[in-house]
């Protein structure tokens, strides 16, 4: 296996904020396949302001992980084409520096340890992140089943109760209608 959890053409990657829900991932990256749910050790999630620069996309803090021993990161690992790394590059802000891809090693439900792409951010201060945010979080926590105890940690995390727009909720919850329609 290359560097970053890569095989050839598909890479994995791990997954802990608003990548968790389907629907939001597939908007730039349609390669996206659900290889399972994982538990990344000694490392606990935090909401930041890159460089104390609120999100303009999702007008909060938004998640990385940071180190922490003794504590874990419950995520989802997607198997990925490689035609679609810089699609997720972009989607992180590498290019800008909000986000450095690192290299993570994860621990599946089974227990096998599997290597994978994730983003962490650099630079940041730390703050909320905004309900529509959290609600993309917690929907794809829920959606794919991660334990109930970080689910309900994830439901627990404050919020900036910002209420203005959000487009790209619109898009994810248009997104979401779309597919209830078509499995209907």
């Amino acid at each position: 296996m290359e560097p970053g959890g890569r095989t050839g053409c598909s890479f994995l990657y791990y997954a802990y904020g608003s990548n968790l829900l389907r629907e939001r991932l597939l908007l730039s990256n349609p390669s996206a396949a659900l290889h399972g749910l994982a538990r990344l050790q000694d490392f606990k999630l935090e909401f930041g302001h890159h460089q104390g620069r609120t999100s303009s996309v999702w007008h909060g803090g938004t998640a990385t992980i940071v180190q922490s021993p003794g504590d874990e990161v419950w995520g989802i690992v997607w198997k990925m084409n490689t035609s679609n790394l810089s699609s997720l590059d972009k989607q992180e802000g590498v290019e800008a520096g909000i986000y450095v891809p690192i290299e993570v090693n994860v621990q599946t439900q089974a227990g096998e340890v599997l290597t994978c792409r994730s983003y962490q951010m650099q630079d940041y201060v730390c703050g909320p992140p905004s309900p529509q945010y959290k609600k993309v979080i917690c929907m794809g926590a829920k959606q794919n089943g991660l334990p109930t105890d970080y689910q309900k940690k994830l439901e627990a995390i404050e919020t900036n109760n910002y209420a203005g727009p959000v487009p790209i909720m619109e898009k994810i919850e248009a997104a979401i209608k779309e597919k209830e329609k078509t499995s209907a």
